[in-house]
């Protein structure tokens, strides 16, 4: 399995590409960042940001992409920023037909280092650890797309599972007495 993780932000927009499969060591494939500048026009940064992904996804072409789920913050600029590059990274993947998961900083953080309430210096050492990398990538935007790849990896075998599950439990559900039969109209 190939993940493109995407850290969203307009400024600097993490990116990284991580392949394998849970239980197995993983490889890291390419890791950078898509920066903006903070005085151009917002259009422009967002023209910006998608050229950058869809330069890494022509490059690497990943299975999936894993974006981290934009969640509320103080800062309602940074928020709006960080919702909107988001937004990009999901429909360049979707225009491709790439499966999108999104996943919450805790969850990430959670599946990485083993608490939902690490720091970044704590994210950034064990994504080292685990890519086998001689240092941690930096900016932290970097090593963050790392994790957000590394934890759809783990995770994603488990989801399928669980919604296969559900979709086979609905499917075989017996239809309520009151349901309608055949046609409504």
């Amino acid at each position: 399995m190939r993940v493109l993780g995407v850290d969203p932000g307009l400024t600097r927009c993490g990116v990284g590409v991580v392949e394998g499969v849970a239980g197995r060591p993983l490889t890291m494939i390419g890791v950078g960042v898509v920066r903006t500048p903070a005085d151009a026009d917002l259009g422009h940064r967002l023209v910006a940001v998608e050229q950058g992904i869809e330069q890494w996804l022509d490059e690497h072409r990943p299975g999936f992409v894993a974006v981290e789920r934009v969640f509320s913050q103080h800062n309602v600029r940074t928020v709006m920023g960080t919702a909107q590059a988001s937004a990009v990274a999901i429909l360049c993947a979707s225009r491709r037909g790439i499966p999108v998961a999104l996943h919450t900083p805790s969850e990430v953080k959670a599946a990485v280092t083993g608490s939902g309430r690490a720091d970044k210096a704590q994210v950034g050492a064990m994504v080292t650890r685990l890519l086998r990398l001689a240092a941690p990538p930096k900016p932290a935007d970097a090593a963050d797309a790392l994790a957000l790849a590394i934890c759809h990896i783990w995770r994603a075998p488990a989801q399928n599972r669980l919604q296969q599950a559900a979709a086979l439990h609905a499917s075989r559900a017996p239809r309520p007495p009151h349901a309608p039969k055949g046609r409504t109209t």
